[in-house]
C-alpha cells in the first residue's frame, strides 16, 4: 500500500505539468479548432530561459530569497514565452486563419521545427543541467509516503493555476468572451466582442502555462534538452485528447490522469513500458469514448 501511494504521489507531480501543457492545446483547439503543434517547443523554451537565469546569469545569486527568486523567475519565463506565443499566433496562424484547416496545422510543424533547431543551435544538443539542490532536498513522510519539498512546490503551484484558468473562464467577463468565440466567432464579432483580442489572450495564457511547466520540469528532473517539447507535447496532447479535447476541466482530469497511468506503469511492470501502457489506455478510452472521459468541447464546458 505504501508503494501504491507513493506512486500515486510520483503520478500526481508529473500529470499536473501534462495537465498544465494540455490547457494550452485545449483552449486553442476550443477557440480555433485547430492543434498547435508548436506548443511543446514554447513549453521547452520556457525550461531555457529559466536555465539561463539561474546558470548563465545566475539571478539567484543576487536573490537571497528562494522563494521570491523563483517567482521572478516564473513571472520573467512565463512573460517572454507568452510574447513569442503572441507573435506566433501573428506570424504564423493569423494570416492562415481563413484558409483550409490543413495550412494551419503545417505551419504549426514548420513553427515546431523552427524552434526546436533554434534552441539546439543556441543551447546544442547535449543535455543541460540545472544546479543540484536548488530546492532544498527536504520533505515529510505521511502514512510511509515521502513527499519532498519541490513536489509540494508543483503540486500547489499547478493546482492553484488551473483553479484560477477556471474561476477566469467561468467567472468572469473575459472568460464569457472566450466561450462566445468558442461558439462561433462570426455571431461574437456582432455582440461587439474582438475575437483576435480574445485569440491573442489565448496565445498569452496557454504559453504562459507551458513555461511554467517547463520550469517545474527543469526543477523536478533537473535535466533538459532541445528535444523534450515534442516528448511532453505528445503527452500532453494525449492528456487533452484524454480527458476530452476543448474541454479545459477534461484537461485538467487527463493529465492527472496520465501522470498516474505512467507511474503505475514504470513502478508495476517497467519503466520501458510507461508510454505503451498511456497510449494503450488512450486507445481504449477512445474506442470506448471517442469524445474523451469529460465529453469533446461544447460551448457551455469551455
Amino acid at each position: 500500500m505504501q508503494q501504491f501511494l507513493q506512486q500515486v504521489v510520483n503520478g500526481l507531480t508529473i500529470g499536473s505539468i501534462y495537465a498544465l501543457v494540455a490547457l494550452g492545446y485545449t483552449m486553442v483547439y476550443g477557440i480555433l479548432k485547430m492543434i498547435n503543434f508548436a506548443h511543446g517547443e514554447l513549453f521547452m523554451i520556457g525550461s531555457f530561459l529559466a536555465f539561463s537565469m539561474i546558470v548563465s546569469a545566475g539571478l539567484m545569486n543576487f536573490i537571497p530569497n528562494l522563494f521570491i527568486g523563483l517567482l521572478i523567475i516564473f513571472i520573467l519565463a512565463a512573460g517572454s514565452v507568452a510574447l513569442l506565443g503572441v507573435l506566433l499566433e501573428r506570424a504564423a496562424y493569423r494570416p492562415l486563419r481563413r484558409s483550409s484547416r490543413l495550412a494551419p496545422i503545417v505551419s504549426a510543424l514548420g513553427a515546431s521545427i523552427f524552434l526546436q533547431n533554434t534552441i539546439m543551435l543556441v543551447y546544442g544538443s547535449g543535455y543541460m543541467v540545472f544546479p543540484e539542490h536548488l530546492i532544498p532536498n527536504i520533505g515529510w513522510e505521511l502514512a510511509g509516503v515521502r513527499i519532498g519539498l519541490t513536489r509540494i512546490l508543483i503540486l500547489v503551484l499547478s493546482l492553484s493555476l488551473m483553479t484560477a484558468l477556471y474561476l477566469l473562464v467561468q467567472k468572469t467577463r473575459v472568460g464569457k468572451a472566450m466561450r462566445a468565440c468558442a461558439l462561433d466567432h462570426d455571431t461574437a464579432r456582432l455582440m461587439g466582442i474582438n475575437v483576435d483580442r480574445i485569440i491573442a489572450f489565448v496565445f498569452v495564457i496557454g504559453p504562459a502555462l507551458g513555461a511554467i511547466a517547463g520550469i517545474m520540469v527543469g526543477l523536478y528532473y533537473r535535466q533538459i534538452n532541445f528535444s523534450m517539447g515534442w516528448a511532453y507535447g505528445i503527452r500532453a496532447f494525449t492528456a487533452a485528447i484524454l480527458g476530452g479535447i476543448g474541454n479545459i476541466p477534461g484537461a485538467m482530469a487527463g493529465g492527472l490522469l496520465l501522470g498516474v497511468f505512467e507511474t503505475m506503469g514504470a513502478g508495476y511492470i517497467s519503466a520501458a513500458w510507461k508510454d505503451a501502457i498511456s497510449f494503450f489506455i488512450l486507445i481504449l478510452i477512445l474506442i470506448l469514448r471517442p469524445t474523451g472521459l469529460l465529453g469533446e468541447r461544447v460551448a457551455e464546458k469551455v
